[in-house]
C-alpha cells in the first residue's frame, strides 16, 4: 500500500499538484460530443466516440493523480426524448466502453458504480454494467460512478416518495428528519459529497446534475468541447481548485 501511496504522490507532484488539496470527489458534466461532430460535419455518433476516448483519459488521469471518486454525468433522464437512433447508438457505446474498459479498471483498482434509474436500461447494457459492477467490487484505489438516466430532480422526488412513505405509515417520525437522513435515500448514500464540479462545452448551468449533493462544490466552466479536453485541461483545473478557499459558508 506504501508504493501505491507514493506513485500517488509522486504523480501529483509531477503535475505540479498539493496531493494534500486534491479533491476527493470530481463531478463532471460532459458536454460537446454533438457540437465537436457537427463542426467537423461528422455524425453525432462519431462525437460520443471521441468523447468515449476523452472519458479514457480523464478517468486514469484521476486515478493516478490520487483522486478518490470521479462521478461522470453519462446519461440523463432527458436524454431519453433524443431520436430513437441516437439513444440506440449510445446504448451500443455505453456497453462497448463497458466491456472495453473492465481490464483497465481491474489494472488500475477502480471500482465501478452507477447511480440513476438503471431499470430504464436496455437489459443487454444492464447486463453488462451489473457483471463489471460485480467484478470491480473488490477494488478500492479509486470509485468510478456513472450518472446513467440520472436526473437531480428525479432522485429528489424518489427520496421524497420513499420518506413520506414511511412517514405516512407510522415507521418514521417527521420531527427526526435531518439532512444526513434526507442523504441516505439517496442515489448517492455511501458517496461523499463532490468537492468540485467541472462541465464542458461553455454552458454554464448545472441540467439537474446532483442538485442536492452540489450544495457547496466548486464550481469550474470550460468552453472546451468534451472530445477535446484533454489532461493538462483537467490539471489546471485541479491547480485553480486548490488556489480557492473554501469556507462552507463561515464567514
Amino acid at each position: 500500500m506504501s508504493s501505491e501511496l507514493s506513485k500517488t504522490d509522486a504523480a501529483a507532484q509531477s503535475a505540479r499538484l498539493d496531493p494534500a488539496r486534491l479533491p476527493g470527489h470530481v463531478a463532471i458534466i460532459m458536454d460537446g460530443n454533438g457540437r465537436w461532430a457537427k463542426q467537423r460535419l461528422l455524425n453525432r455518433v462519431r462525437g460520443h466516440e471521441k468523447g468515449a476516448e476523452t472519458v479514457r483519459t480523464i478517468v486514469t488521469t484521476s486515478r493516478e493523480i490520487g483522486i478518490s471518486t470521479l462521478t461522470l454525468y453519462a446519461f440523463s433522464t432527458e436524454n431519453w426524448q433524443r431520436s430513437t437512433l441516437e439513444v440506440s447508438a449510445l446504448m451500443l457505446l455505453l456497453k462497448k466502453f463497458l466491456e472495453s474498459e473492465k481490464p483497465v479498471m481491474m489494472e488500475n483498482d477502480i471500482r465501478l458504480n452507477a447511480i440513476g434509474q438503471i431499470e430504464r436500461l436496455p437489459d443487454d447494457v444492464r447486463n453488462v454494467l451489473s457483471a463489471v459492477m460485480a467484478a470491480t467490487a473488490g477494488n478500492q484505489g479509486m470509485r468510478l460512478n456513472l450518472a446513467l438516466s440520472y436526473g437531480g430532480r428525479a432522485e429528489i422526488t424518489r427520496m421524497t416518495r420513499a420518506i413520506a412513505e414511511k412517514t405516512a405509515s407510522g415507521a418514521l417520525d417527521p420531527s427526526s428528519i435531518t439532512e444526513d437522513m434526507i442523504a441516505s435515500y439517496l442515489y448517492t448514500r455511501d458517496i461523499p459529497d463532490p468537492d468540485l464540479l467541472i462541465r464542458t462545452s461553455g454552458e454554464m448551468r448545472i441540467s439537474n446534475f446532483l442538485l442536492w449533493q452540489i450544495a457547496y462544490a466548486e464550481l469550474y466552466f470550460t468552453s472546451t468541447l468534451w472530445p477535446d479536453f484533454s489532461r493538462e485541461e483537467y490539471l489546471n483545473i485541479l491547480r485553480a481548485y486548490q488556489q480557492r478557499e473554501r469556507r462552507f459558508g463561515a464567514a
